[in-house]
């Protein structure tokens, strides 16, 4: 790290990691002298004796031994964190430049190079632009609605004529066809029969009686008869 580009932005903020991994290990040292001084006076009150006797000796050989072990790995173990933090933690991404880096004092450089007038024009321009697909979106919006109204008005009339051929497939409709066509089998009977017999000059009162009513010659009879024929055609 040192000499790099990361060096001088850290620098320039008058900050020095390399003095706070320092100071961590520092701090971690302190912390195994201060263990295992510990350890021993409390190990050398449970064996007892004087400082110069065998086996205190012994005990702070041993205790020397630990020691060392453990102080040997751990610090193998900080050597790696020492340089992860370095290359990591604290090395700043390739272009950045702070404003007390920059020797031109504008703060933080646009690599773009715009400047302020640059960035209203391309502000105003974004608002514009805002504003125009906020136009088309109520256009879409509209015609959306539009499809939608026409959407049920097909689905109501298809209902419709879903439900008036249903009621033409059902069986009432059936049998009223069937009622229709043996009256009208029946009526054309009659006027067979009518035919056969005569009617006096040509005539048949129709209904209401003489009170309003008239008299049915035999051709509107006849053509009555002509207008059921079809209903009888199986």
């Amino acid at each position: 790290m040192e000499g790099s580009e990361s060096e001088a932005v850290f620098d320039s903020y008058n900050l020095n990691p390399q003095l706070f991994i320092n100071e961590v290990l520092n701090i971690v040292d302190d912390l195994v002298d201060d263990a295992f001084d510990f350890c021993h006076q409390q190990a050398s009150a449970l064996v007892g004796g004087d400082a110069g006797t065998d086996r205190s000796e012994e005990l702070l050989r041993g205790i020397s031994s630990l020691r060392h072990i453990a102080q040997t790995t751990m610090n193998k173990r900080l050597g790696v964190w020492e340089r992860y933090c370095l290359v990591h933690c604290f090395s700043v991404p390739d272009g950045f430049s702070s404003e007390k880096a920059n020797s031109s004092g504008d703060g933080l450089l646009l690599q773009d190079g715009l400047d302020d007038a640059d960035l209203d024009a391309q502000l105003a321009s974004l608002r514009e632009k805002l504003a125009v697909v906020g136009h088309e979106s109520a256009a879409l919006q509209g015609e959306v609605s539009a499809m939608e109204k026409q959407s049920v008005l097909h689905n109501g009339y298809h209902a419709s004529v879903c439900e008036v051929l249903r009621l033409l497939e059902g069986s009432s409709v059936h049998n009223l066809f069937q009622e229709i066509e043996e009256s009208a089998s029946e009526l054309y009977r009659e006027l067979g029969i009518l035919h056969k017999e005569g009617i006096p000059r040509g005539t048949l009162k129709s209904a209401g009686g003489q009170n309003g009513g008239r008299w049915l010659n035999a051709q509107e009879l006849k053509n009555a008869a002509d207008l059921l024929k079809p209903l009888l055609k199986p």
